[in-house]
């Protein structure tokens, strides 16, 4: 085995005892022994998180592919700022193991640049570390000194993907999942080449179901073809615009909306976190509403927000109920769970 970690190398597993982090340290141990997997967890966007079989083969060639196109080698410092208990954070070491690269090791925290001095060629961030890090200038000129950036686990608010505009890291957006060994498509955000639309990784190819859900074809990988719940507009067989989850469109008087495309429009309105969801409507069958993560507000607060959703939304996604909740209910990897609780 070899590894290099905060500019040390390390060539036995005895040696891994010095390393100041017991979860990287738990994953090379299951990493270098004799079997050919390690265990992984889905996120449990949709459900009880589940315990998965993730092939090490499956992750290198994962790993690969992304090296490949990020330019990654021996010379280069990767930043390890995630939880190695979550694809992310298991995939940035494989990635420097592969490489020979410098594994940059800080404990996950929301601001994982605050202690860090050296220049970084590759990150994986979550938007709420991103956006932290911009919050301060100390921060947001360390992440500026970052080369190359990618940025999932969650959406990406468009009020933080304006201020990317400004940074001269080059950052994407990714699409992946557990059972694909991390993303397989990313999203150029704030380069000359920003796009709404993801485009393949490797000889990953794309299609869609009877749903309009995507379907992803991945030769690198053994199980090779994973059918999503995700609807998308598909560009062409290596791009595709994601429009939100199957899961939870609205029919509406037989109109479909996306939430995700409505939360998008409105963020710039509400502070708080929030989201859009469905409720039965007689006449419509369902209707919006919208979720509000804060204590209730005023009749005239609620009244002037109503006022600015209809000055911006189309008739058939203005929320007709405005809900509050003083706190959201999440899923063991710290997403929002869409329903009122």
């Amino acid at each position: 085995m070899t590894i290099k970690i905060n500019g040390i190398r390390y060539t036995t597993p005895e040696a891994l005892q010095a390393v100041d982090n017991p979860d990287v340290v738990t994953f090379l141990q299951e990493w270098y022994d004799d079997k050919d997997h390690v265990t992984g967890h889905t996120s449990g966007s949709t459900g009880t998180p589940k315990t998965i079989r993730l092939s090490k083969q499956d992750m290198l060639a994962s790993a690969k592919i992304t090296n490949r196109y990020f330019d990654i080698h021996s010379e280069s410092r990767l930043l390890l700022c995630l939880s190695p208990s979550y694809i992310a954070g298991k995939m940035m070491i494989v990635r420097s193991i592969l490489a020979g690269a410098d594994l940059i090791v800080v404990p996950p925290s929301s601001s994982p640049l605050k202690h860090l001095e050296q220049d970084i060629d590759f990150a994986a961030m979550v938007p709420m570390q991103v956006e932290t890090c911009l919050t301060t200038p100390e921060t947001a000129e360390k992440f500026s000194r970052i080369k190359q950036v990618i940025i999932g686990g969650a959406a990406l608010s468009p009020v933080l993907e304006e201020r990317l505009q400004q940074v001269p890291t080059r950052c994407y957006s990714t699409y992946g999942m557990t059972e694909t060994v991390s993303h397989v498509a990313l999203r150029d955000i704030n380069s000359v080449k920003k796009s709404p639309d993801y485009f393949a990784l490797g000889d990953v190819h794309f299609e869609t179901d009877e749903r309009q859900c995507l379907i992803i074809h991945a030769p690198h990988l053994h199980q090779q073809t994973f059918i999503t719940n995700d609807i998308v507009n598909l560009v062409d067989t290596t791009r595709f615009e994601w429009l939100g989850r199957h899961d939870n469109v609205i029919n509406s008087g037989g109109v479909k909306l996306f939430p995700e495309k409505i939360e998008a429009k409105i963020a710039l309105l509400v502070k708080q976190r929030f989201f859009i969801m469905p409720e039965e409507d007689t006449r419509l069958g369902q209707r919006t509403v919208l979720v509000i993560e804060d204590v209730p507000w005023d009749k005239a607060g609620k009244k002037r927000l109503q006022e600015q959703l209809k000055q911006l939304l189309h008739p058939y996604e203005v929320p007709k109920k405005i809900y509050f909740r003083e706190h959201f209910t999440e899923t063991y990897s710290g997403k929002v769970i869409r329903k009122l609780m």
